[in-house]
């Protein structure tokens, strides 16, 4: 049991690093188009996210599927422009043409590229243990504890600029979008493989 806590820890540790702000940018920009009237479905992709993550991360662990580090290193921050970019389009859209669905497949998507990205440093971790199951669950709890944390503190800023600054959500949602991708662009250009 204390391993999974100390794995619990580190899966919050890995999300809340403002360090390796990627994730904390990835959730932000995942949960910018929605509003706290509407917090079911970010929390359904947010866990969707956490799914996949953890599956692609048990697929390294195990030596399953083992993909170039390289690249994942810049397919990560491209997930993010590309998620921002999508809220560009569905700030625009009108609610007959707003679907979960693309949002969903995305987001399982890009959580597979960002489990990928941290599958290196938890196998150095996890040298030592015999026992895989228990820290990727103890990882999981701490990712979905810690990406839940983030989601709400967006939707709380989310609602105080629009109650208290009177901007409206589409607005908000174009203007949070933009600035996601201005700083996601130099990791973009950092990572870049070549």
């Amino acid at each position: 049991m204390q391993d999974f806590f100390f794995y619990l820890t580190l899966g919050l540790q890995h999300v809340l690093d403002f360090n390796a702000y990627d994730h904390i940018l990835f959730l932000s920009a995942l949960a910018v188009p929605f509003t706290f009237k509407h917090w079911k479905p970010v929390l359904v992709l947010a866990t969707l996210f956490t799914i996949a993550h953890c599956s692609s991360l048990a697929l390294s662990v195990y030596d399953v599927l083992v993909m170039d580090v390289a690249w994942i290193e810049f397919l990560i921050p491209v997930t993010i422009a590309l998620t921002a970019l999508f809220n560009l389009s569905y700030a625009k859209a009108d609610k007959s043409q707003k679907s979960l669905v693309l949002h969903g497949i995305a987001t399982v998507f890009f959580g597979l590229i960002h489990g990928f990205g941290f599958s290196n440093y938890f196998k150095m971790l996890m040298a030592e243990e015999t026992d895989k199951l228990s820290p990727l669950f103890g990882f999981a709890s701490g990712i979905e504890v810690s990406q839940v944390l983030i989601v709400l503190t967006v939707l709380l800023f989310s609602w105080a600029v629009q109650s208290i600054g009177k901007v409206r959500h589409p607005i908000f949602t174009v203007v949070a979008s933009i600035f996601i991708i201005f700083l996601t662009t130099p990791m973009m250009i950092s990572t870049f493989p070549g």
